[in-house]
């Protein structure tokens, strides 16, 4: 009996080592990212990629399963605009930057949620190796002085171009809660409210990333 436990425990942890590319799961990933953002808001109500400007971070991704995802970010990006350029004029306040290029920081976790799993090898029948995403979480901005929380919600694709290895495009849109970033504050002098007549920014970003932490599957002696 002990024989052929040892025999079976010895067959497990074999089969593990050799098909470890097949059955290995990895709990999180550390990458960089590089992109474009713009903003919307007083310079800028509606115009996708206007004045866009570089943008860069951090990410780590905590998988929860092959769906499933939180990811932490540090980002920076530049916002610029004209509100000069405008049809619609404001009155004429003082202390506005009507024209302006600033920077801004943003800190945030966001939950993404795949359409389908994620991964490679045999442990992972049915999933595949390329899988688009939705995402939507919580985050903190610093930018002309100022902090305050935003909301951000997007969307993605991620592809593993190796076992540890994974490259995607992350497209994500940033409701802030402040109207002071842009450096045009009220002009109209409006009551702004949740989310309303407040300044938003927009990342897309390319990101390469590295599986690390790994965890294998338990072998089923049943």
């Amino acid at each position: 009996m002990r024989l052929s436990k040892f025999i079976l425990t010895l067959v497990c942890v074999l089969g593990t080592i050799t098909l470890h590319a097949q059955e290995l799961e990895y709990r999180y990933e550390l990458g960089g990212m590089l992109g474009t953002g713009f903003y919307l808001g007083d310079a800028n109500y509606s115009s996708l990629y206007k004045k866009s400007q570089l943008a860069g971070g951090l990410l780590f991704r905590y998988n929860l399963n092959p769906r499933m995802a939180l990811k932490f970010d540090l980002m920076y990006s530049g916002i610029a605009g004209n509100a000069l350029e405008l049809k619609n004029k404001y009155p004429n306040v003082t202390n506005q930057e009507w024209d302006f290029k600033k920077s801004v920081f943003d800190l945030g976790c966001q939950y993404e949620l795949c359409f389908w799993g994620y991964g490679i090898g045999n442990g992972y029948k049915g999933h595949k190796r390329l899988a688009p995403y939705i995402q939507m979480g919580l985050g903190f901005t610093y930018g002309n002085k100022t902090v305050t929380m935003n909301i951000p919600i997007g969307f993605g694709v991620k592809y593993k171009l190796k076992e540890r290895v994974n490259i995607g495009l992350d497209w994500c849109m940033h409701f802030s809660m402040s109207d002071k970033l842009d450096g045009i504050s009220d002009p109209y002098s409006i009551k702004s409210g949740f989310l309303k007549n407040k300044d938003s920014y927009c990342l897309t970003k390319l990101y390469l990333s590295f599986d690390l932490s790994p965890k294998y599957r338990e072998c089923n002696n049943d």
